[in-house]
């Protein structure tokens, strides 16, 4: 009889080549959004965090539509309102708030919850009961990312506290959802993140008209940023981030978003000349373990540690 190369000699599933591929090819999305707070300190006009957000879900979201060539219809019409807000729209506002109001990196220890929030929802709308091994790495991915992004002193703003926990609920809402409804009919990922771009665009659009109006006299510099940002941070992430979330398990996805903050971090090391303490070290390590942890089960890490010995005492 021939053996499924998806499963180990115990009978268990272990993790398929496709599967890996798939889960490193859909980390790139949260990797990329890492990039966003070095490109909106380095390269856009300072005071616009509205306008930034529709410049990188609107027209990204625009182009789709005219590739893709499909509107929404029937019950997807208000289902890609609703996503594309939780997704974009409320997302983009929630983050600039907590940004804003919240010092030293505490917005990203907040919305680092977002995987324990996807654990619960996930049960209550999924079916997908929580098992105490993801529960518990993430916890300590919420502690990594602590110890990332904290630093000095810190000073705690109660609107921008409930701004951080909102961001990290939408996120975690919109990916369960988003798994919950999957597609239509012939409907692929370009199409699904054509909808919510747009909407999340479009819901965005006149609250950065109202407080903020449009900036004036963009450089190239400024210009070369809002492409990176709509382009790669919109445009390709998204189409990689719907295709993760509709083939692989959910709460499993939503570990990956902890590489934003870590992608961040890494870069104002890099190019700011931020300096990285020991404890931020041993964070990223965490961090990055949490993310890898919460792919697997414990049977899957049993056998991985297993096979190594078997084939050692062979």
């Amino acid at each position: 009889m021939l053996r499924d190369p998806s499963r180990s000699d115990t009978g268990r599933a272990s993790p398929s080549g496709g599967t890996l591929g798939l889960t490193l090819l859909t980390a790139t999305a949260p990797a990329t959004w890492g990039t966003t707070y070095l490109v909106t300190t380095e390269f856009l006009p300072v005071g616009y965090p509205l306008v930034s957000g529709v410049i990188r879900a609107l027209p990204a979201g625009l182009i789709l539509l005219a590739v893709t060539r499909r509107l929404p219809h029937g019950k997807w019409l208000w289902r890609s309102l609703l996503l594309g807000t939780l997704n974009i729209g409320a997302l983009f506002a929630l983050l600039f708030v907590a940004a804003y109001r919240l010092p030293g990196g505490v917005a990203g220890t907040l919305t680092a919850v977002q995987p324990l929030l996807v654990v619960g929802l996930a049960y209550l709308l999924l079916g997908e009961r929580p098992t105490r091994w993801r529960l518990g790495w993430g916890l300590v991915g919420v502690l990594g990312v602590g110890l990332i992004v904290l630093r000095g002193r810190l000073s705690f703003d109660l609107l921008g506290v409930l701004a951080g926990i909102a961001a990290a609920g939408v996120m975690a809402g919109g990916i369960v959802l988003t798994k919950r409804w999957g597609r239509p009919d012939g409907v692929g990922p370009a199409t699904i993140a054509a909808w919510q771009l747009t909407a999340g665009g479009l819901v965005l659009l006149p609250l950065a008209l109202v407080f903020e109006g449009l900036p004036s006299g963009l450089d190239a510099r400024a210009l070369g940023g809002y492409a990176w940002l709509s382009g790669v941070g919109a445009l390709l992430s998204f189409l990689v981030w719907f295709q993760g979330i509709g083939r692989l398990p959910v709460v499993a996805v939503s570990f990956l978003a902890l590489l934003s903050p870590v992608v961040a971090t890494l870069l104002g090391w890099l190019f700011l000349d931020e300096s990285l303490t020991p404890w931020q070290c041993f964070g990223f390590v965490l961090a990055l373990t949490a993310v890898a942890a919460a792919q697997l089960t414990p049977d899957v890490v049993r056998d991985l540690v297993r096979t190594p010995a078997t084939a050692k005492g062979e």
